[in-house]
């Protein structure tokens, strides 16, 4: 039975957040560099980081300029904590570094070709949803050569929560009954799509940013799955169908 499969992008398709996380681990070694002789551990540094982080992304959404702001609103917390000169230049340097993750090449997960054309070929409608900035999110996209697969069928938004999928499913119509979310985020993925009422894929993901992980208090209408790897969609999706369509098996006696 054909279904309608909304995928994101981030950490579902391609590789995101090792590339924050790298750029995380280089910001902490500097940090601990200037403030570490005040008595201030890496931990408490990368903590404050979260905090900061977390409330501005609830605040501004997926804006670029969040992430390196974030750097330079830490830096500016233990600044005043410790009484350590503030100087424009390392701010600047923080600035950069949280910019250069934007720079980073794109990178597909493991089989990510060959499960979209595989759900393709089963004759499933596939579409693309992705928080972030345009040209960010559309360079991505070009560079994978996402529209192959998902055409025009294709959602940008800055903020990604219940009420931007909402109003996807609303303005194009779905059959809730026969469309599903496939994504890393229980927060911006899994939350909503259980919230409108269609199926949701959790791919759950080793090393999660601390943003997506969130307790989930919706009570599911439809299949809620974990998998742990995209490959695993097909086939999950198909079992599930099965599960769920088979008609009732009745016994033949053959004529004599």
């Amino acid at each position: 039975m054909k279904q309608t499969l909304i995928f994101d992008l981030d950490d579902t398709l391609i590789h995101c957040n090792k590339y924050f996380h790298l750029i995380l681990d280089q910001f902490a070694d500097e940090m601990t560099t200037w403030y570490g002789s005040f008595g201030i551990s890496q931990q408490e540094i990368m903590d404050k980081h979260t905090e900061i982080d977390i409330a501005g992304v609830q605040l501004l959404g997926f804006k670029s300029d969040h992430f390196p702001q974030s750097f330079v609103d830490t830096y500016r917390y233990f600044q005043a904590l410790t009484g350590r000169p503030s100087s424009p230049l390392e701010e600047e340097h923080l600035w950069k570094l949280g910019n250069s993750v934007y720079e980073q090449e794109i990178e597909p997960f493991p089989y990510m070709e060959e499960t979209l054309e595989l759900l393709s070929r089963e004759g499933h409608e596939l579409h693309l949803y992705t928080g972030g900035e345009l040209t960010i999110q559309q360079r991505k996209i070009d560079q994978m050569k996402l529209q192959h697969y998902f055409g025009n069928r294709i959602y940008i938004r800055q903020h990604k929560n219940s009420e931007a999928l909402e109003q996807i499913l609303s303005q194009g119509g779905f059959d809730r009954n026969l469309t599903w979310m496939i994504g890393n985020s229980l927060r911006t993925d899994v939350l909503p799509a259980l919230q409108c009422g269609i199926h949701a894929v959790y791919l759950k993901q080793e090393r999660e940013w601390n943003y997506n992980l969130i307790p989930i208090d919706a009570q599911p209408r439809g299949a809620f799955l974990t998998l742990q790897a995209l490959p695993e969609v097909p086939p999950a999706i198909d079992r599930y169908l099965l599960r769920t369509t088979e008609p009732s098996v009745m016994s033949i006696t053959k004529p004599s």
